[in-house]
C-alpha cells in the first residue's frame, strides 16, 4: 500500500505572517518536507507560521515533532487551525497542546484558519 503524499500549499499573506495548508499524510515519510519549508520560511524572515491543518488524514509522531521544531525554530508564534478530534486527542496526550497555540473551531467549522 503506497502512502498517501502530503501536499503543502504555502500564502504569504504579509510580511511576517505565512498560512501553510496542510493535506494528506503527515508521518514519517512526509514530515521533513514540511520541516524544510518551514525552514525555507524562516529563512525568508516569516516569523508567525498559521497551519491549517484541515485536510491532514494522518499525524504521527514525526508529525507532532514538525510542529515542535516549527515552534522551536523562530521567534513568532505557530498557531494551528482545522485540528481534527484525533490530532486535538493526540496533542492533548502528549502535552503539545499547551504549546502549540490552537484556534477553537466554530460550531463544527473544521477549517477555520487563524
Amino acid at each position: 500500500m503506497a502512502a498517501q503524499l502530503l501536499t503543502i500549499e504555502v500564502t504569504r499573506l504579509d510580511a511576517g505572517r505565512a498560512r501553510l495548508r496542510l493535506a494528506g499524510e503527515l508521518d514519517f515519510d512526509t514530515a521533513p518536507e514540511l520541516v524544510a519549508v518551514v525552514a525555507e520560511l524562516r529563512r525568508e524572515g516569516y516569523g508567525e507560521l498559521l497551519f491549517d491543518l484541515s485536510g491532514v488524514s494522518l499525524c504521527d509522531s514525526s508529525g507532532l515533532s514538525a510542529f515542535v521544531v516549527a515552534h522551536r525554530g523562530g521567534t513568532g508564534a505557530v498557531r494551528l487551525s482545522g485540528v481534527g478530534p484525533q490530532l486535538r486527542q493526540l496533542l492533548d496526550r502528549t502535552g503539545l497542546a499547551e504549546l502549540l497555540a490552537m484556534d477553537r473551531p466554530a460550531d463544527g467549522d473544521t477549517r477555520q484558519a487563524g
